[in-house]
C-alpha cells in the first residue's frame, strides 16, 4: 500500500514534522511518503525549505523578521512586518514594500540563483510593489518608497535597473490561491475592496486608485489588469512587471520532482490542518491535496486538530473522511496539538485505511 502524507502545519508542528508524525500511524506496514507543503503566509517558506533541502536563517531588521535561504539553484524569501498601517482609513497609504525588495536584492547580489520564491503576504502595503522595485534599482520622478501617497504625480519611471539586477533570475511571487485572480485596479481592485470594507471616503478611494493606475501604466501597462496583480497589496503586479510569475505554495510543492514522484500510483492521500471547518475548509493545502488526490484517482482524508464540518460539505471538496485529534480545541485554550495525541489519532485512522 502506497500512502502520501502532505499536511499543513498542525498546531505548533510545521508541515514536515506533522507529516512524519501522521505517517508513523501506517509504518512499517505501508510505503509512506511525506511531502512538506505550505501556503503563502502560513508556513510556505519553512515547508518548501524542508522539501528542497534549503537551509534558512532569520534576522530582525528594523522591526521586521526577514527569512532567507538558498541552495544551488533556488532561494526563498519572506519578510514579516509588524506594521499596522494607518488605522484611520484601514488602508496603509504610507507603508512601503521596500523591505521585501531589499531582501531580494541581498540574495541576488551575493550570488544570483536560478529562481527566487518570494512569499508576498508578510507586509501590509498598498503601493503596488513600488517600494520593492525601488530597492531593486527602479527610479522615478517621485519617491517610490513612501507608500501609495508618495506616488501621486509620478510621470516618469524606469524599471531597467531592476530588471538588470535580476538578470536571468526568475522571480516567483507566492500567494494564497484566493489571491491568484485579485485585480489591482477598478471596482474589483484592492482599493475598492478594502475601501468598501472600512467605509473609506469615496473621493480618497478614487484618488488612490488613480494614483495606482498611473504608476501601473508607467511600470507595465500590459500587466495592470492581469489576474493576481492585486495580490499582496499589489506586490503581485511588481513581480509581473519584472517578468516574473505568480504561484501558490501547494502548486510549487506538487509540481516539484519530489511531488510528482510522490503522487505516482498512490493508494491514499492523507492531509491535515489545525482546524477543519466550514468557513476555511482547512485552508489552501487541504484544498490542493483534495484536488491532487482526485486527479490521481485516490481517496483523500483529513486529520485535523479539530473538525467542525459536515460529511456532505467534505465530500463536495473531494474529502472522503475527516478525523479530529480532540473533540474541541477548547480543551486546550492555546489550541495546541501534542505529538502523542496526533500519533494516537494517526494509528486509529490507519486501522480504518489499510488494505
Amino acid at each position: 500500500m502506497r500512502i502520501l502524507v502532505a499536511t499543513d502545519s498542525i498546531g505548533a508542528m510545521p508541515s514536515r514534522e506533522a507529516g512524519e508524525v501522521i505517517a508513523s500511524g501506517w509504518r512499517p506496514g505501508a510505503e509512506v511518503s511525506v511531502l512538506p507543503i505550505g501556503e503563502a503566509g502560513a508556513g510556505f517558506v519553512t515547508a518548501y525549505a524542508d522539501l528542497a533541502g534549503i537551509p534558512t536563517s532569520t534576522q530582525v531588521i528594523d522591526g521586521r523578521s526577514v527569512t532567507t535561504g538558498r541552495e544551488s539553484s533556488t532561494a526563498v524569501v519572506r519578510v514579516q512586518g509588524s506594521d499596522q498601517g494607518d488605522q484611520r482609513f484601514g488602508i496603509p497609504y504610507q507603508q512601503s514594500s521596500r523591505p521585501i525588495g531589499e531582501a531580494i536584492a541581498a540574495v541576488v547580489r551575493s550570488e544570483p540563483p536560478h529562481r527566487i520564491l518570494v512569499d508576498l503576504t508578510g507586509l501590509w502595503v498598498h503601493d503596488a510593489g513600488a517600494g520593492m522595485l525601488a530597492a531593486l534599482g527602479a527610479v522615478g520622478d517621485r519617491p517610490l518608497d513612501q507608500g501609495v501617497e508618495g506616488l501621486a504625480g509620478l510621470s516618469q519611471l524606469d524599471l531597467a535597473p531592476a530588471r538588470a539586477l535580476l538578470g536571468e533570475t526568475e522571480l516567483i511571487g507566492v500567494v494564497p490561491a484566493a489571491q491568484l485572480d485579485q485585480q489591482l485596479l477598478g471596482l474589483r481592485g484592492i482599493t475598492a475592496r478594502i475601501g468598501r470594507d472600512v467605509s473609506a471616503e469615496p473621493e480618497l478611494m478614487l484618488q488612490t486608485d488613480a494614483t495606482l493606475e498611473a504608476f501601473a501604466r508607467l511600470a507595465s501597462a500590459t500587466n495592470a489588469a492581469a489576474p493576481g496583480a492585486g495580490a499582496g497589496g499589489g506586490l503581485g503586479f511588481a513581480v509581473l512587471a519584472l517578468g516574473g510569475r505568480l504561484a501558490t505554495g501547494p502548486a510549487l510543492a506538487l509540481t516539484s520532482p519530489k511531488g510528482q514522484v510522490a503522487l505516482r500510483q498512490v493508494d491514499l492521500v492523507a492531509t491535515g490542518c489545525s482546524v477543519f471547518d466550514f468557513a476555511t475548509r482547512g485552508g489552501g493545502v487541504v484544498a490542493a491535496m483534495a484536488e491532487a488526490a482526485s486527479a490521481a484517482l485516490s481517496p483523500c482524508i483529513v486529520i485535523a486538530g479539530e473538525v467542525v464540518i459536515g460529511s456532505r460539505e467534505m465530500r463536495t471538496m473531494g474529502i472522503e473522511a475527516a478525523y479530529a485529534v480532540r473533540e474541541s480545541v477548547l480543551d486546550d485554550p492555546r489550541g495546541n496539538v501534542g505529538k502523542a495525541e496526533l500519533v494516537a489519532t494517526a494509528r486509529r485512522v490507519a486501522r480504518s485505511w489499510t488494505w
